[in-house]
């Protein structure tokens, strides 16, 4: 028990790496929770440093998902086993912890982003390769939803909220399963602001 909840503390410390703050603040010397939304993910960054800025953070932020799973699978933990080995339990905490410490990051009080990047990074690696599939289908909704609606905030909660569904399709692990899930509930949670925007037709489009 004290290896997993070392490793989901590890997993924590990586996810709580600030990118967009640390960009913003070292490239414009601006506090980026003080521009647009007030998160510091990708999209807030591309308000303030554009495009190219805001692509370079969404890959930062993934691969610190993808980091975090990755060192988890080579822990010598029991039941953890390099990928693609039997599943357990602690991949799944592990993806829930790095999300967990993108969002509310110890070094910004707590203030964080909103978890769509490093949720894909975390479980491209989950369950390979079945996972690889299935946040690949996820992109592609993504990808598809904000070309019609051009809003960001509704592609990444509803390719999100598919995830979880996709995983029990293909009858993965319970804990796989259930980690989708809590991470597509949290991004809705942590969009809430947003979908009051939506409703009200208040959202900014890309």
């Amino acid at each position: 028990m004290r290896s997993v909840l070392l490793w989901m503390f590890v997993s924590y410390l990586i996810g709580s790496l600030p990118t967009g703050y640390l960009a913003a603040r070292l490239v414009k010397g601006v506090d980026i929770r003080t521009i647009g939304s007030g998160s510091i993910g990708a999209t807030n960054v591309r308000r303030l440093m554009g495009k190219g800025w805001a692509v370079f953070v969404a890959l930062v932020d993934m691969f610190k998902g993808a980091l975090a799973l990755l060192l988890t699978a080579h822990a010598g933990v029991p039941g953890s086993g390099a990928f693609p080995g039997g599943p357990s339990l602690l991949p799944a905490l592990s993806a829930f912890a790095v999300v967990v410490g993108h969002n509310y990051p110890v070094w910004l009080k707590f203030r964080g982003g909103k978890g769509v990047a490093t949720t894909y990074g975390t479980m491209f690696f989950v369950w390979p390769y079945q996972s690889f599939a299935i946040v690949l289908m996820c992109g592609a909704i993504w990808y598809g939803i904000m070309n019609v609606t051009r809003y960001v905030s509704l592609a990444s909660m509803l390719s999100l909220a598919a995830m979880p569904a996709f995983f029990w399709m293909l009858d993965a692990p319970v804990p796989f399963t259930c980690v989708a899930a809590l991470l597509a509930a949290l991004s809705i949670f942590r969009h809430r602001a947003n979908v009051a925007r939506l409703f009200r037709g208040e959202e900014n489009a890309v």
